[in-house]
């Protein structure tokens, strides 16, 4: 979609979101806890694409926001959003609220992952978030009907460390990595497709380069669209191995790889070319027959 044609939609459905929105916490008795996070974020640094950002820091209370398509649109699909953050901080914004709109524009219902970070020094820096991934696709199974999602059509997208989640949980989805609490934790919380947009940690570098050890590949991950650029300071090698990966299983993938544009610039304009990635993911939504109206 034109980049005028979202901003003009974002204008529309300003006040309807508004309204709309709905925040769940994850798990029981976080809403009594402290909170605590707040936006590291130092004026004038950092920008990107000359605007500011969101670093959610000490995020000890996850959550998910529902984001509804609007009604003239919505295609039954959703959509759960990872922002990224190399697991230490979110940027809640670059890579979840602002995604969360362009996937309404396109008549996907959004669910923005607010996963616990920093990671904790004793874990496995994927292990708190994955339990929060996999919590919250179970909550959104449990809640389709009345969000007006069709449950075969529930994906997941991430960028950077969000990716590399939204990889873990496509192949970690078999059992719950915590014990259950309701019956949302009784249903699946396989993710229907997988978007990774300039995915990190996917690969390994010992010998010789292979796909991370928490990434089990096989025909049954979920079919992945993938974006990177050659010159990301994160090796392209995270995407390509995991591409292979999935060829190697017969998994429907594709990828899309830039020359330039570096990381961490979401759905803003940065490189040429780049700005495109949006439609080329629509297009391949379009083809997985995502983005037809469904019966739910």
């Amino acid at each position: 979609m034109n980049r005028k044609l979202v901003f003009a939609f974002l204008l529309m459905t300003t006040f309807e979101q508004v309204f709309a929105q709905k925040t769940i916490f994850l798990w029981p008795g976080s809403e009594s806890k402290k909170n605590i996070e707040h936006d590291i974020s130092k004026a004038g640094e950092g920008l990107v694409d000359g605007k500011p950002l969101v670093r959610l820091s000490d995020v000890t209370r996850p959550t998910i926001t529902l984001y509804p398509a609007p009604k003239n649109k919505a295609t039954g699909a959703a959509v759960v959003v990872c922002p990224g953050g190399g697991y230490s901080i979110l940027a809640l914004d670059l890579e979840g609220t602002e995604v969360c709109a362009w996937l309404n524009s396109i008549g996907v219902t959004a669910i923005l992952l607010k996963y616990r970070v920093p990671k904790q020094p004793d874990q496995p820096r994927f292990q708190a978030p994955l339990e929060d991934a996999q919590r919250a696709m179970g909550l959104v199974r449990a809640n389709a009907r009345q969000w007006g999602i069709d449950t075969a059509r529930i994906g997941i997208m991430g960028f950077s460390a969000g990716g590399h989640l939204s990889a873990v949980l496509s192949n970690n989805y078999k059992n719950r990595t915590y014990p259950a609490i309701d019956d949302a934790d009784a249903l699946s919380c396989k993710p229907a497709f997988a978007m990774l947009i300039y995915p990190a940690y996917l690969a390994v570098a010992e010998d010789a380069d292979k796909l991370a050890p928490e990434l089990p590949v096989d025909e049954q991950t979920a079919p992945t669209f993938i974006v990177q650029t050659e010159d990301d300071p994160v090796r392209v090698e995270n995407s390509l191995f995991y591409y292979l990966g999935l060829k190697k299983a017969n998994v429907p993938a594709e990828m899309h790889l830039y020359a330039k544009g570096g990381h961490g610039y979401g759905l803003r304009k940065k490189g040429i070319g780049l700005q495109a990635w949006p439609q080329r993911a629509e297009e391949w939504l379009t083809g997985l027959g995502l983005l037809t109206r469904s019966g739910k």
